[in-house]
C-alpha cells in the first residue's frame, strides 16, 4: 500500500472534468482523512484491501448507512452542490427537489461515496 501523502498527491493530480467526478474526488479526500485518523489510532496501516475498505466506512455496514447515518454531508443542498453541474442544480432548485424518481439525495451521496472508496482503494493499492 502507498503512503498517505502519495495517495493524497495522486488524488489532487486527477484531471476530473465533470461535476460528478470532482465531487467523488472530494469525497475520496474526506475518506482518506477518515482512514488517516483510524491508522493513527491503530498505530499501523491497514493490512489489506478488505481492512482498508472497512476502515473507510468507519463502523458503518455499507455506504447507505454511512450516508444516511450522518457520517458525511446531511443537507440536500450541500450534496447537490458538490455533485451537480449548474444546469442540474437549477433543475433541482439547489437540492430542494429530488435528484430523480428513484432516489433521495442521501442515496446519491451513498453512490458517490461507493465510487470514492473504489477510487481511493485503486490509488492506494496500485503498484
Amino acid at each position: 500500500m502507498k503512503k498517505i501523502e502519495e495517495i493524497r498527491k495522486a488524488l489532487e493530480e486527477r484531471k476530473d472534468r465533470s461535476a460528478w467526478d470532482k465531487g467523488v474526488t472530494v469525497y475520496a479526500m474526506e475518506l482518506l482523512e477518515v482512514y488517516e485518523e483510524r491508522a493513527e489510532y491503530e498505530g499501523r496501516d491497514a493490512e489489506d484491501r478488505k481492512e482498508f475498505k472497512e476502515w473507510l466506512k468507519n463502523g458503518a455496514d455499507g455506504w447507505e448507512e454511512y450516508s444516511w447515518g450522518g457520517s458525511s454531508l446531511i443537507y440536500n443542498g450541500d450534496i447537490a452542490e458538490r455533485l451537480c453541474c449548474p444546469s442540474e442544480l437549477k433543475k433541482t432548485r439547489n437540492g430542494e427537489r429530488r435528484p430523480n424518481s428513484r432516489e433521495e439525495w442521501l442515496d446519491v451521496q451513498a453512490r458517490a461515496l461507493y465510487q470514492a472508496s473504489n477510487r481511493l482503494t485503486k490509488v492506494a493499492f496500485k503498484r
